[in-house]
């Protein structure tokens, strides 16, 4: 038992000492008032009970007590504020945590429990009072949809604090999978294609060695890109590449960048990194023999980035492997911008257009 436990039972705890030196015909009422505040103010489950099964007998036996209580009408209204506030403690937990199943039967259980506590008075003196029992019957409405209303607000923010997690984590195992693909898949290609070239062309020891070198470095880079991934699923925080790790990608790729000094929004630089690497994987892929490649970033009151070949596909098309263009087309529009993908001349053209920052 940790300390909210122990918190947990201080109202019961208040109770026993009235129960202890209740005479013998209030006992009952007295041990019922009770249990139902205990069973109010636990935390269930209890081993293999749960609050469900807890709420339905804390219900009946309140039921129970009203049909069989022989004692004195006024030892029934001494407990009667008790076990009517924890009963209704009950009936909001069961509306905020019972499965959605049961939860109307339950409910409905204790509201029945609810509605019959004011007749365990008024329908015990002598003779029967009806008009406190209706008195009492008009009375409890109020508090019973109190206490519905604040176990539906709960239930409500339990939902949407449930839905908000698994959306956090579905939103991090597409970011965790962009991130694989943009950096792990882009040097994997280029491991591929430089073990194709070996394999179909011969090299004489320098060009080996340079080959060999090129896979090396692609191979530490994808590594580099798998330590960066591992380390934010740790932290919970994926790192972001932007415009400023075009340079630096341009050059390790051997292709020409023609590129503009631009500033967009964070959503939108990393969608327009991410056009650019997918657009290089693809020319890897597709278009192994292209001449020239043109990377560019143009400015403006829009951003244009851009990458074009003058290589025929070697089959297939450009959209296909990884995410492909389908996927980038939606992350680019995503973060405001639109997507650009077809053939140019003998070779192909995607491009990304954002409104600058």
């Amino acid at each position: 038992m940790d300390g909210r436990d122990a918190l947990r039972l201080l109202p019961a705890v208040f109770l026993l000492p009235p129960v202890i030196v209740a005479p013998s015909g209030a006992l009952a009422v007295a041990l019922c008032a009770t249990a139902v505040v205990l069973v109010g103010t636990w935390r269930w489950p209890v081993r293999r009970i749960g609050l469900g099964t807890a709420v339905v007998a804390a219900a009946v036996l309140s039921l129970v007590v009203d049909a069989l209580y022989t004692g004195t009408p006024s030892m029934a209204l001494l407990w009667m504020p008790f076990e009517l506030a924890g009963l209704l403690v009950v009936l909001g937990r069961a509306v905020r945590s019972v499965r959605s199943r049961r939860v109307v039967p339950v409910t409905a259980l204790v509201v029945v429990a609810v509605l019959a506590l004011p007749l365990r008075f008024s329908l015990h003196l002598t003779p029967p009072r009806w008009d406190t029992a209706v008195l009492g019957l008009v009375a409890v409405p109020f508090p019973i949809a109190v206490a519905i209303g604040i176990g539906v607000y709960l239930r409500g923010l339990d939902t949407r604090r449930v839905e908000a997690v698994a959306d956090a984590r579905v939103r991090q195992r597409l970011e965790l999978a962009a991130l694989l693909h943009d950096s792990v898949a882009h040097e994997v290609t280029g491991i591929v294609v430089e073990a194709q070239a070996a394999r179909f062309v011969p090299h004489d020891e320098a060009e080996a060695r340079e080959a060999f070198a090129r896979v090396e470095e692609a191979a530490l880079r994808a590594l580099d890109s798998m330590d960066r991934a591992v380390t934010a699923l740790r932290a919970d925080d994926l790192p972001a590449l932007g415009l400023a790790d075009l340079p630096a990608l341009v050059e390790r790729s051997g292709v020409r960048g023609e590129l503009a000094d631009v500033v967009l929004g964070r959503d939108a630089d990393e969608a327009a990194y991410a056009v650019v690497l997918e657009a290089l994987t693809n020319v890897r892929r597709h278009a192994p023999r292209a001449g020239e490649v043109v990377v560019a970033v143009v400015g403006g009151p829009f951003v244009e980035v851009s990458v074009v070949d003058n290589g025929p596909s070697t089959g297939g098309t450009r959209a296909s492997g990884g995410s492909g263009l389908a996927a980038l087309r939606d992350r680019v529009e995503a973060a405001g911008g639109r997507l650009e993908a077809g053939p140019r001349g003998e070779g192909w053209r995607v491009a990304a257009v954002f409104p600058a920052r």
